[in-house]
């Protein structure tokens, strides 16, 4: 069946640095979640993309127009989560939500602290934008592209067999219960987690479609 305008999956993108907007050196965060998307999810999906300085007035503002105006389902930072003082990422995106979702900073920092003791400093959180109309979920993720790889698909062990969960496992069953379209993943990659009442057949990939 093909994707109308209504049910279509909208992804937003939104990099926070004051180097990286003020053409100092190249963006990073944006390709790489946009590469890890890419190969992650089997549905088809549209970007939104941002890159923006470390302005909380400017981050808020950025991510209650992707909801409100581009429609996203969901929103992927990267950058600003730090103790630093330019680092206003998380305070801006909880003061744009409606409800509060701790479990995935909680999980990031437990991913990170795999590799570095100062995965503690991180503030990355996740919250829920509702408006009268849509609901979305917004998230917080790291800078460095590795450590976007890491939080979103989790940890394996040199066989593929999943050591710790990433986050984005439980993306799609979140959008599910906003109201949101329904997002397959490649299982190789990372293997969306849904109860069994939640679970429709597979879709075919783009290209087996006739």
């Amino acid at each position: 069946m093909p994707t109308t305008i209504e049910d279509e999956l909208i992804i937003g993108l939104v990099s926070i640095s004051d180097r990286a907007s003020g053409g100092v050196y190249e963006d990073q965060g944006i390709p790489a979640l946009e590469s890890w998307l890419s190969a992650a999810i089997r549905t088809p999906f549209r970007l939104e993309k941002r890159l923006i300085p470390d302005e909380r007035s400017q981050i808020e503002n950025t991510l209650i127009d992707m909801v409100d105006l581009s429609h996203c389902h969901l929103i992927l930072t990267t950058g600003g989560t730090g103790p630093a003082r330019r680092d206003v990422t998380p305070d801006a995106t909880l003061s744009v939500g409606t409800k509060e979702m701790p479990g995935f900073g909680e999980q990031m920092r437990q991913i990170s602290l795999q590799f570095v003791p100062t995965a503690i400093l991180s503030r990355q959180v996740a919250v829920i934008r509702e408006t009268p109309e849509r609901a979305a979920l917004i998230m917080n993720l790291p800078g460095q592209p590795k450590a976007i790889k890491e939080t979103l698909e989790g940890l394996k062990d040199a066989d593929g067999v999943q050591l710790v969960n990433g986050i984005f496992a439980a993306v799609p069953y979140c959008i599910d219960l906003i109201g949101g379209p329904y997002m397959e993943t490649d299982p190789a990659i990372c293997k969306a987690f849904r109860p069994k009442s939640a679970l429709r057949p597979a879709q075919p990939l783009p290209e087996e479609n006739t």
